[in-house]
C-alpha cells in the first residue's frame, strides 16, 4: 500500500526575488493538488531566520512526488522557481543546529 510522504521544501529566494518566489509558492502547490499528486492537508509555508521560505506538504505517494517530475504544469512552476530563487537543504537553515526550531509564517 502506498503510503502519503511529508517533505519540507526549501527556497532561498535570490536577491531581490522574495515576492515572484512567494507567487510561485502559492501555486505549487494547488498545482500539484490539482493533479491529485498531494493529500487533503493544506500545504504550511514558513520563513526562516536567514530568509529562505519553507513549504511543508504531503504526496500521496512517492511514486505521485517521482510522477511530478514528468507532469507539464509542474514542471513550468519548478523552472521558474529556478530563476527566482536556490533549492535549498535542511542543514543549511540557521535553525538546523537546534532542538525544536521556530520559524515564522511567511504569508
Amino acid at each position: 500500500m502506498n503510503k502519503p510522504e511529508m517533505v519540507i521544501a526549501i527556497y532561498q529566494p535570490k536577491e531581490g526575488k522574495t515576492k515572484e518566489l512567494e507567487a510561485l509558492v502559492k501555486k505549487h502547490f494547488s498545482t500539484l493538488k490539482e493533479y491529485g499528486l498531494t493529500t487533503e492537508r493544506e500545504s504550511f509555508i514558513s520563513r526562516s531566520k536567514g530568509g529562505a521560505q519553507l513549504e511543508v506538504f504531503e504526496w500521496i505517494s512517492a511514486e505521485a512526488a517521482e510522477k511530478a517530475h514528468d507532469h507539464p504544469a509542474v514542471a513550468k512552476i519548478w523552472e521558474a522557481m529556478a530563476m527566482v530563487c536556490d533549492f535549498g537543504k535542511l542543514d543549511q537553515l540557521p535553525e538546523a543546529n537546534g532542538s525544536f526550531p521556530h520559524f515564522t509564517r511567511a504569508f
